[in-house]
C-alpha cells in the first residue's frame, strides 16, 4: 500500500507560513517525512515568479511610457481578476510538464513566457494583451528581462526532467478577497474559483493542507518578511498593503469547509464533475513558522519540535482522511 501523499496543495494567505514549511521540511531526512508526514521526495510548484515576472514587465512597460499590462501600478491589485485564473492556467501547464517530463523550448526565455502568460490569459476569458505590443516593445522586454527569465526557466527545467514517481508534488497558491466580503466569493476570487480550475489529474489525487492565520496575522508577517532587496524571493517577498486588503483581506476555505456534507473535505465543482477534496489545518495563528526564515544556526530546540509535531499531527489528519476515500 502506498504510504506518501502523491500532491498537497499547501493554501493559505500571504505570509502565513507556507514558503518557510517548504523550506523546513525540504531539510529533514527522507525517512522522517516519510515516517512523521506521509511525504516522499518533493517536487514544487507555486504560482508567485509568475506573478513577480508580470509585475517586472509592467514595470518595464512603464519605463518605456507603455501602459502597464496586468497591474494598476506596483502597490495595486490587478486590472483584471480574471488573472487569479491566469496563473492557475500556467501551474496546470508545470503540472503537464512534470508528468511529461518536457523541457521549455529552446530560444528566447522570455518570448516563450510571453507567449504562455498570453494563452493562458486567453484561457481564462482575458482578451489581447501582449499581443498588441509592437514589436520594438516586445524587443526592449526581451532585453531587459532575459537573464531574469532564463533563471526561473532553468530552475524549473531541473526538475521537470524529474519522474513523480515516489515523489510527493506540492502546489503553493495564496487566494482571497476583499476584507470584509460575504461568502460565498464570486469567481474568480477564492479557492473556490481557483481550485475548480485547477488540472483535473491534480484534483485527482491532490489533499489540502490548509494553513491557518488570521488576515490580520497574515498582514503583521508580510510586512514583517519584507525585504527590499530581494523582492522575487519566496520567503522575503512582500505584498502591498492594497493587494492585501483587497485580494486578501479574508478567504473562502472556512466557507468550503462549512459547506462540505463530509468533515475533513471540501467539496469543488469543476471540469462537470464534483471533487471531494481531503483537508486538514496547521493552526500558525500562534507564529510557529517565522524562525524558519532565520539561518539555521540560530533555530532553537523548542521551535523545531513545536513547528515539527504541529506538522506531524496536521499530516496524520489528512492521512487519515486521505486514506478512507482511497
Amino acid at each position: 500500500m502506498k504510504d506518501i501523499f502523491d500532491c498537497i496543495l499547501l493554501l493559505a494567505l500571504p505570509a502565513s507560513g507556507k514558503s518557510e514549511i517548504r523550506k523546513y521540511i525540504a531539510g529533514l531526512p527522507e525517512d522522517v517525512c516519510r515516517k512523521d508526514f506521509h511525504l516522499g521526495p518533493t517536487v514544487q510548484l507555486d504560482d508567485f515568479p509568475y506573478v513577480h515576472i508580470m509585475r517586472r514587465i509592467d514595470d518595464e512597460l512603464a519605463l518605456m511610457n507603455q501602459e502597464r499590462l496586468f497591474f494598476h501600478s506596483p502597490q495595486k491589485p490587478f486590472k483584471d481578476s480574471r488573472d487569479w485564473g491566469t496563473l492557475i492556467h500556467l501551474l496546470n501547464e508545470d503540472y503537464e510538464a512534470l508528468v511529461k517530463r518536457s523541457a521549455e523550448k529552446k530560444g528566447n526565455a522570455v518570448e516563450s513566457l510571453l507567449g504562455r502568460i498570453e494563452s493562458a490569459g486567453r484561457k481564462a476569458g482575458i482578451g489581447k494583451r501582449i499581443e498588441n505590443l509592437t514589436k520594438g516593445t516586445k524587443s526592449k522586454l526581451i532585453e531587459k528581462l532575459e537573464e531574469e527569465v532564463s533563471k526561473t526557466f532553468s530552475e524549473k527545467e531541473s526538475e521537470r526532467f524529474e519522474s513523480l514517481e515516489g515523489k510527493t508534488l506540492v502546489v503553493e497558491f495564496a487566494r482571497g478577497g476583499p476584507h470584509g466580503s460575504s461568502m460565498p466569493l464570486p469567481p474568480p476570487l477564492g479557492y473556490g474559483y481557483s481550485l475548480s480550475i485547477l488540472h483535473p489529474e491534480l484534483l485527482k489525487i491532490a489533499s489540502i493542507l490548509y494553513v491557518w492565520v488570521t488576515p490580520e496575522e497574515s498582514r503583521r508577517k508580510n510586512e514583517e518578511r519584507g525585504d527590499p532587496r530581494d523582492p522575487g524571493s519566496i520567503l522575503h517577498h512582500c505584498v502591498p498593503i492594497e493587494v492585501m486588503m483587497n485580494d486578501y483581506g479574508c478567504d473562502d476555505m472556512d466557507y468550503l469547509e462549512k459547506q462540505s456534507p463530509e468533515q475533513g473535505t471540501i467539496l469543488i465543482e469543476g471540469h462537470g464533475r464534483k471533487w471531494k477534496i481531503p483537508m486538514a489545518r496547521f493552526d500558525n495563528r500562534v507564529d510557529r513558522t517565522s524562525f524558519v526564515r532565520k539561518s539555521k544556526d540560530l533555530w532553537k530546540e523548542d521551535e523545531i519540535k513545536n513547528l515539527h509535531e504541529g506538522l506531524k499531527n496536521s499530516f496524520q489528519s489528512l492521512w487519515e482522511v486521505r486514506d478512507k476515500m482511497v
